[in-house]
């Protein structure tokens, strides 16, 4: 018979939120986690599922003055006390839970300066932080922006170590991204094993590597066309007008509707997971003989 998966609830904890959930995070106590909203941020225990405690709150009193939204959170990987959020505008607060039980105040703010010279309409739209991601080590932060993944250290908060562009060729087609509300999309990322390599995903079911030792990238795609088993995925090329080789694709044919948002790596080994609309896609590196 076909292999058939169900998934069947635990437990349920109770409605902890006012709007839509944008991240969870399981703290490294294995007792404890988090979840996190537009405005708020609730930590709950595994065990307790009718109540959570409120640890960061950014509503204000009058929700006019809002002008930031938290995008996403995570848990330190070694530290227990030690959290970061996202937020609309860009910038990320590490807070600790032994300071405060509201973390409003945070420890460390890391925000990169802009540049008056590229400001346009879309700066503030294109500069909010979709994804957050400490890597293995506990030493560095993996964020996403719509353009960039950027490496932090958590020693510097004035701007990142490393900005990779994901899709830079897209910039002058940010109005019309915005008008088919594509601008708005919120891409995830991803560390390898030894947090030598980071992922996100792009559109026209591309995602990217990006290698820090190396400085080389690649995109590759996750399509039914391009992935029978076994077979090797061949890097690709997005080409922006001048001379264009045979396997190019140009700027204008790609598809915004196949866009790759989820991406996951194996904590281990090199096997990675690609969501694309309706597809799951796992790939790895080396095909290993037991696997089928």
């Amino acid at each position: 018979m076909d292999l058939m998966v169900e998934v069947s609830p635990r437990r349920v904890f109770a409605n902890g939120h006012t709007y839509h959930i944008n991240s969870i995070s399981v703290n490294s106590d294995c007792e404890t986690y988090m979840s996190a909203d537009d405005l708020r941020i609730n930590l709950w225990h595994l065990a307790i599922t009718d109540r959570s405690f409120n640890i960061v709150d950014i509503k204000p009193a009058n929700m006019e003055d809002l002008t930031e939204v938290i995008t996403a959170s995570e848990f330190h990987p070694h530290h227990c006390n030690l959290f970061v959020y996202s937020s609309s505008k860009g910038s990320l607060r590490l807070c600790d839970m032994r300071a405060a039980a509201l973390c409003d105040k945070h420890s460390k703010l890391f925000e990169e300066p802009e540049d008056p010279s590229n400001r346009s309409f879309f700066s503030e739209i294109i500069s909010s932080v979709s994804d957050v991601k400490f890597s293995h080590s506990g030493r560095y932060m993996l964020t996403r922006d719509y353009l960039t993944v950027k490496v932090w250290d958590l020693n510097m908060e004035a701007r990142p170590i490393e900005t990779y562009q994901v899709h830079d060729y897209l910039r002058s087609k940010l109005c019309s991204l915005y008008e088919n509300d594509c601008i708005f999309d919120k891409f995830e990322c991803a560390w390898n094993g030894s947090d030598s390599v980071i992922m996100t995903g792009a559109y026209n079911n591309f995602f990217r590597m990006f290698d820090r030792n190396t400085k080389r990238d690649v995109t590759l795609e996750a399509s039914r066309e391009s992935s029978k088993p076994r077979a090797v995925l061949k890097p690709r090329r997005v080409c922006v007008g001048g001379k264009r080789r045979r396997d190019d694709i140009s700027v204008d044919s790609l598809d915004f509707t196949k866009k790759i948002l989820h991406t996951a790596w194996h904590p281990a080994e090199n096997i990675i997971a690609i969501a694309a609309t309706n597809n799951l896609y796992i790939f790895q590196d080396k095909v290993n003989s037991e696997m089928h």
